[in-house]
């Protein structure tokens, strides 16, 4: 700010001023914030630290000679006997050690200050007037000096009392006027069910955050509105107090009243002393930010003695013997400045917003999922745009909203400058072509997109590999996850057919492969040349085609070839088949790719007993058989695709609906709870006489 000249100064303090005010009337009046709190309190501190070096130039009306702004004119005006003031806010260990020195230098004491220390809630400050122990008015903080009359809705927070106990319920004297200030908030777990509910009732509008919630929720006109939402409070003070009973000298002895009197006080609420308790209160308290079932942005720190409260005094805005410790930041504003598309594990494809990087949540973000299309569709989205970033504990960062509003909004401009809607923006577009491989790009139902490489694309590499060797598709014993994975990384792998090439020197160069382990694991690739049509079918991790599917049409069509030249009709008879499944697997034969992987495999020696297809039989049409224990003569999956195929339905559980139960050596709990239920239970030997009979 130094060398500017007297227009300047004055020109930057019109701009701060319009900017402030105009977010103020967002935040206190519409409940509708356009920039998060860590922006607006840098546009407060700017506004402050330029008027601390012009006194001359500050105004009646600046924002630093107010706390808020004006309640709205649909409800009553109520006027602060005290005033409800804001709290000044330091954000590191010096700043808040720079208070204390403060403190002690205004009472020419060095003693260390007992201080009453508690979660800075991030609700709605409320003012609760009780006469003779009666609750006859709720207020908003408003400006400070007045606010909104919200009886009607502060009735219904089950947090409030609507008439406090007498001496002689509760052991305590009541004095007859008593003001009580707190915190209306929003649990997360109540903003949660309030956001689903409205989902339910197929509102189109959703609350963005639970603050605005609340707020919404206390300026309704209609306390039935209010009644249905799970508001909560915190008290934090007391305000007017009448003197006709004797009153605790310290605050922490006022909370002890409070909760005799049926309010809630938070049970984070703690007396230390000094500033090094205050810190590790702080500290502890950051710590366990996540954990909470409400939002905090920070610590309040409080003189706890009231008479050194009083000696302590107030400025223009805040109390002298009172600081808000603020967290890091939750929500940031920064800009967008591209959108790149990942392929996930399965090939589903998630745009993801590259920042402008900006401190948020304790840590720098430079990147945000966007989730989906229909996300970016929702936020209105484009490259340029400014957003607001939400990092809370651990969660991935994510973009709330897009910065819209184009009248002196942005927070490092300087006046006049354009806003970012207003320059060159770029619509987000998914790509054709996949990312990683170039395969196309397919829609997967209303909002997803998927790549089509399947067994090619190295995004999606390892767990195309992983399921290929699971036990109910190829069954290669030994080769999990962990060792896919190395296989990978040092490019031995690039697609399922590599398996079948792999050497047993290229095994022993692996971490933790020793001489047994790779000719182990090279028998168990060679048994499992010898398969089933139905399970190779599912190794190759066609979509929506899972072991039952994969049967079906083994079953239906006899041969891979056969099923390679269906059509979509033909696809379309094999039962539970429909348009979709369809799709998907005419688009998998179509790609070339995938067909020279398959040739590969074939190639290497994979291999299964081809078949006349069954025919279609409904000779147990409508019955439900379980198979359990260890079949002698064929596998689970072929005496499963016989059923199937007289037109049974096979469980793998047994219930009323259980018309048979086929039972082999080691049959355990499902046997048991056959005979238990009465059903008939056959042996092997019997299952084949039924089968040669029908079939």
């Amino acid at each position: 700010m130094g060398g500017m000249s007297e227009q300047d100064v004055v020109r930057e303090l019109q701009h701060l001023r319009r900017q402030i005010n105009h977010h103020n009337s967002r935040y206190h009046q519409y409940d509708a914030p356009e920039i998060p709190d860590a922006d607006y309190d840098r546009l407060l501190s700017r506004l402050e630290a330029l008027e601390a070096q012009h006194p001359e130039l500050i105004s009646a009306d600046s924002p630093t000679q107010r706390v808020g702004d004006k309640p709205l004119s649909t409800f009553v005006q109520v006027q602060h006997e005290l005033p409800m003031m804001s709290l000044a806010k330091v954000f590191s260990e010096q700043e808040l050690l720079d208070f204390e020195k403060r403190v002690q230098k205004r009472l020419d004491s060095d003693a260390a200050i007992h201080y009453s220390c508690e979660p800075k809630i991030d609700g709605i400050a409320v003012s609760l007037l009780y006469e003779n122990g009666l609750l006859i008015r709720g207020a908003t903080r408003g400006d400070g000096l007045s606010g909104e009359d919200i009886t009607h809705n502060v009735r219904t927070v089950r947090d409030i009392p609507l008439s406090l106990p007498t001496q002689e319920e509760c052991g305590l004297a009541l004095p007859s006027r008593l003001e009580v200030r707190g915190e209306i908030y929003l649990s997360r777990s109540g903003f949660a069910r309030v956001n689903a509910d409205a989902r339910k009732k197929g509102d189109a509008k959703v609350f963005v955050n639970p603050r605005n919630a609340a707020a919404g929720t206390l300026r309704q006109l209609d306390p039935q509105v209010a009644a249905t939402r799970p508001l909560r409070m915190f008290v934090y003070s007391t305000g007017i107090v009448s003197d006709d009973i004797p009153w605790p000298g310290s605050l922490s002895e006022i909370f002890l009243n409070l909760r005799r009197w049926g309010f809630q006080v938070n049970p984070e609420q703690a007396r230390v002393r000094g500033f090094r308790a205050c810190l590790d209160y702080c500290q502890a308290l950051l710590a366990k930010r996540a954990e909470l079932d409400y939002e905090i942005d920070g610590a309040v720190i409080k003189v706890d003695d009231l008479r050194l409260q009083q000696e302590l005094g107030s400025n223009a805005r805040t109390p002298r013997w009172a600081m808000a410790y603020k967290f890091p930041a939750e929500e940031m504003s920064t800009v967008v400045r591209d959108v790149e598309f990942q392929v996930g594990r399965t090939g589903t494809i998630t745009p993801v917003a590259r920042l402008e990087p900006v401190f948020v949540g304790g840590v720098t973000v430079s990147n945000a999922t966007l989730h989906n299309m229909a996300e970016i569709a929702r936020l209105g989205l484009h490259i340029g745009d400014r957003v607001i970033v939400r990092r809370a504990g651990d969660v991935i960062p994510k973009i709330v909203s897009v910065i819209t509003q184009t009248d002196n909004s942005l927070i490092d401009e300087e006046p006049g400058a354009k806003d970012s809607r207003n320059s060159e923006l770029q619509a987000i577009k998914m790509p054709a072509n996949c990312p990683a491989c170039h395969s196309p790009v397919e829609k997967d139902g209303d909002i997803l997109y998927r790549c089509s490489g399947d067994l090619i694309c190295p995004a999606q590499r390892k767990e195309s590999l992983r399921h290929f060797c699971t036990r109910s598709a190829m069954d290669i014993e030994g080769l999990g996850e962990k060792l896919i994975e190395q296989l990978v990384d040092q490019n031995m792998l690039h697609d399922v057919a590599d398996i079948y090439a792999l050497s047993k020197q290229q095994l022993l160069t692996l971490e933790r492969m020793g001489d047994k382990s790779a000719d182990n694991l090279l028998t168990a690739i060679e048994k499992s040349k010898t398969t089933t049509l139905a399970r190779f079918l599912y190794a190759l991790g066609i979509r929506e085609v899972g072991e039952a599917t994969a049967l079906a049409l083994a079953t239906h069509f006899g041969s891979l070839e056969a099923i390679m030249q269906a059509d979509e009709a033909a696809m379309l008879q094999v039962s539970d088949i429909g348009p979709v499944v369809a799709a998907h697997l005419l688009a998998f034969f179509a790609n070339a790719d995938n067909l020279q992987v398959m040739a590969r495999l074939r190639a290497a020696g994979v291999h299964w007993t081809e078949h006349q297809a069954m025919q279609q039989s409904s000779a147990l049409q409508g019955q439900v058989y379980v198979l359990t224990g260890t079949l002698q003569l064929m596998t689970r999956d072929e005496a499963k695709a016989r059923l199937q195929a007289l037109g049974a339905k096979v469980s793998g559980s047994v219930s009323t609906k259980t018309d048979c139960v086929v039972a082999g050596p080691g049959a355990g709990s499902k046997l048991d709870k056959a005979e238990e239920l009465g059903i008939k239970v056959i042996d092997e030997e019997q299952f084949l006489r039924l089968l040669q009979e029908l079939e």
